[in-house]
């Protein structure tokens, strides 16, 4: 993300296996892999692997095909006589994918959902292996989760009951690699990695023959920064129309981020859109003074009325607040957060969220979780200003690798040999490209782009102009430090789009952190809702009833 603290940690996904998978038999359909061109073979060639399962979502059974494989792109303006002698090979990259097919029924009438998480720069290992895809990982709610053997189980939530799933490493993740000229700047950038997955996104409905299905994006975290671009140049640059966005734990707006908002002053909005997440953290923890409230959704509304009330205004003022208001502002924020008076006052009532992270479980040298902030852990320095890990992130991350490594070996049959044979690749869940990421973005109908934190509202608006039939679902867990909830909400009321078009917006919110599906009962309502939302958009009534073909 924008802010260092932000970007440092990768939000998280899964996907488990414990129902064997087979190798693809001969008279399974399959489509054929298209042939490879002189241009693509300095570096790499696309590759499927096939395999067979089965998934039980709801009591209901769901044969499917795998294809694992990769998908070669190139950055934008590339031309194949770029590479054609094969001396000074033009940047390319070869991008991982694991899909999931239905068996038995048509692609015209099937939804096609492309799912990837954020970083930048991360894999979809997470939403892959703990959310949707047909197998889950079980990993604890709260806590650490205890080293391996790990446990993987049939997931009743995966999406296969309402869409077929692709999920996409994203360039210099997963098993996919990037080469040639200058490489790491022509993918390594907000825009240039969002042309990839355009790329990308074109040359599966083309390879799968599935221009035709309903199709959504499924983005976390960064992954939401990329929909809202994807969504717009899908639209513009490959006439591809979609259904739904489905956004889960958004970032749209970088100015917004609560990661060291004192690197930005006079912006005072990051502090605001954060302190109900401040609120819901310190009643999770019992670090409220006083009697608790009972009913954290009736808390949270009162928070957010002061927040955007007589905090927002306190905060307007700076300096000429008087020290009677400062004062009254003070105590009230305790009464919301925990944080001590004294403390709000020494930091002229603006804590970001790796103190808060930091202080408020500091008493006993430990820190809250920033993806999720029900988790906590060991301060590693109890003096520091912020924690120097995610206690989310370091109690799942085992679990999440071991069980894709396995699977992808064991299950999904990849041979994943480097491009000329001999040595594993290594499925890298990061590109650890942070410090290098170009984060300068041009927006719709802007000449020139921006060299700023991103602000891609216009991008979704556009989309969304252009395409009035589409629908966007937020989802948002209410104690992620990362991309506080309220942030969510406040950016979907500041789209730039008529009143008319604000309906197609709707927003779902959970007892959960970053990850939502990192709560078992928070991901079987994610699960309920974005199957209602794709069933509600897929416009299936009006497709062919012909025969379908298995």
């Amino acid at each position: 993300m924008s802010r260092n603290w932000l970007i440092q940690s990768v939000a998280l996904a899964a996907l488990c296996v414990f129902l064997p998978l087979g190798v693809a038999r001969a008279d399974d359909p399959a489509p054929a892999a298209p042939p490879s061109s002189k241009a693509a073979a300095p570096h790499f060639t696309p590759k499927q692997v096939l395999s067979d399962g089965s998934v039980t979502v709801r009591g209901q059974k769901i044969d499917y095909q795998a294809a694992s494989g990769t998908l070669v792109v190139h950055p934008r303006g590339w031309n194949d006589s770029d590479s054609a002698d094969g001396k000074n090979p033009s940047a390319e990259a070869s991008m991982f994918y694991v899909a999931y097919f239905k068996k038995g029924v048509r692609p015209e009438n099937r939804p096609i959902t492309f799912v990837y998480n954020g970083g930048p720069g991360s894999a979809t290992v997470w939403l892959h292996m703990g959310a949707l895809g047909p197998r889950r990982v079980v990993t604890a709610n709260d806590t650490h989760t205890d080293a391996a053997p790990y446990k993987l189980i049939n997931n009743d939530d995966s999406l296969l009951d309402a869409t077929d799933l692709v999920f996409i490493d994203a360039p210099g993740t997963g098993f996919g690699r990037i080469a040639g000229k200058d490489a790491n700047k022509e993918f390594y950038g907000t825009d240039p990695d969002a042309y990839a997955f355009t790329n990308f996104i074109s040359q599966f409905l083309a390879r799968y023959n599935r221009f035709q299905s309903p199709k959504y994006l499924f983005g976390e975290s960064y992954g939401t920064t990329r929909s809202a671009i994807l969504a717009n140049e899908l639209a513009s640059e490959k006439q591809i129309d979609l259904n739904g966005v489905i956004l889960l734990s958004q970032i749209l707006d970088y100015d917004n981020s609560v990661d060291e908002p004192e690197n930005n002053p006079s912006v005072d909005q990051p502090y605001v859109l954060a302190l109900p997440t401040y609120a819901a953290t310190a009643f999770y923890h019992h670090k409220l003074p006083g009697t608790a409230p009972t009913d954290l959704r009736a808390f949270l509304d009162e928070v957010e009325r002061f927040s955007l009330g007589d905090y927002n205004a306190a905060l307007q003022q700076g300096t000429a607040l008087s020290e009677a208001d400062r004062d009254r502002i003070a105590d009230r924020l305790y009464q919301y957060t925990g944080i001590p008076a004294a403390y709000w006052r020494k930091a002229r009532l603006r804590v970001n969220g790796g103190e808060f992270a930091q202080t408020l479980l500091g008493a006993d040298s430990m820190d809250t979780g920033r993806l999720d902030s029900r988790f906590a852990g060991f301060a590693i320095d109890p003096l520091s200003q912020r924690p120097e890990y995610d206690p989310m992130n370091a109690s799942m991350a085992s679990a999440y690798l071991s069980a894709f490594n396995d699977y992808a070996r064991r299950v999904l049959h990849y041979d994943d040999a480097g491009p000329t044979g001999g040595d594993f690749l290594e499925y890298k869940a990061s590109a650890n490209n942070i410090r290098e990421w170009a984060f300068k973005h041009q927006l719709p109908h802007v000449l020139r782009a921006s060299n700023g934190a991103p602000n891609v509202l216009p991008d979704l608006a556009a989309a969304m102009i252009t395409n009035p039939k589409l629908h966007v679902q937020l989802n948002q867990g209410f104690f992620d430090l990362g991309t506080p909830y309220f942030e969510g909400v406040f950016e979907m009321r500041h789209l730039p789009i008529p009143a008319s078009l604000a309906g197609n917006v709707e927003i779902k919110q959970y007892q959960s952190g970053h990850m939502v599906y990192a709560n078992q009962e928070a991901l079987h309502q994610l699960h309920d809702n974005a199957a209602d939302f794709i069933r509600r958009t897929d416009n299936e009534s009006a497709a062919s009833t012909a025969p379908v073909r298995n």
